[in-house]
């Protein structure tokens, strides 16, 4: 009876080990022992170019923006509805680099930021307005946020925004991530950043650029998983075993 037992009791510890060590299978963007990455400390604060396939927002004023902060907009406007908000147009940037804008037809911008394609437009637009005023923004640009917190994308509404800014849009770190180990991918870049200490928040709260992949590692519960994956089949091998054990007793 002690021989079947043992055998059974080996089979049983062998498949809880194999259980427990698959929920590895979920963690994502594994890194060799060892691995530091690079410096998060060499990202800087700059303005974001126009890049081929960029979605803008491009909103054209006449007379220096006076309606922007026009205090009595009902008396320049007449019987126009001033609730009626207009449609919002976004417009591609092509693969040659130009963007093709009401009126003025195409026009590069590839390259440009904002501000420098804002007083190009500007130039543009003065053909045919009084001092006109050019706002533009992107549309396009975002970061993905992934692990404890799922999948999200992050909208980078404003430049140079940080790795904390995105965190706390994704709902922050809860109890079930971990803070320690937060890996950001850069094309062929990885950053890993430790924010549990006031030393490892201040060296690794980087800018994020857009399309970068933000992947917060989870807490794992290995029992717990396996018990929820192997679950069935642990129960039929012991119920085999208890059987087994009670057959022999009575034999």
């Amino acid at each position: 009876m002690s021989s079947y037992l043992r055998r059974w009791f080996w089979a049983a510890a062998s498949l809880l080990v194999i259980s427990c060590s698959s929920y590895k299978q979920n963690i994502m963007f594994q890194t060799p022992e060892g691995f530091h990455g690079a410096d998060s400390g060499t990202s800087v604060g700059t303005d974001y170019a126009i890049q081929k396939n960029d979605v803008l927002k491009v909103d054209v004023f006449s007379n220096s923006g006076e309606r922007l902060i026009d205090p009595n907009p009902e008396m320049t406007r007449g019987n126009v509805n001033t609730n009626r908000e207009r449609d919002e147009i976004h417009y591609l940037v092509a693969t040659d680099g130009k963007v093709r804008l009401p009126m003025i037809g195409e026009i590069a911008l590839e390259g440009l930021t904002l501000r420098s394609a804002e007083i190009e437009i500007q130039k543009e637009y003065a053909r045919y307005f009084k001092d006109p005023f050019v706002v533009t923004s992107f549309v396009n640009k975002r970061a993905i946020l992934l692990g404890a917190s799922g999948g999200q994308i992050i909208p980078l509404e404003s430049q140079n925004m940080k790795l904390s800014e995105v965190l706390a849009l994704g709902k922050g770190i809860d109890n079930n991530a971990k803070a320690h180990n937060i890996r950001v991918l850069r094309d062929k870049e990885t950053f890993l950043v430790d924010l549990t200490t006031i030393d490892g928040y201040q060296k690794g709260d980087m800018i994020i650029q857009p399309g970068d992949i933000i992947y917060v590692e989870p807490v794992r519960k290995p029992l717990s998983e396996a018990t929820r994956d192997y679950g069935t089949l642990l129960s039929v091998v012991v119920s085999l075993a208890s059987l087994i054990v009670i057959i022999l007793n009575v034999n």
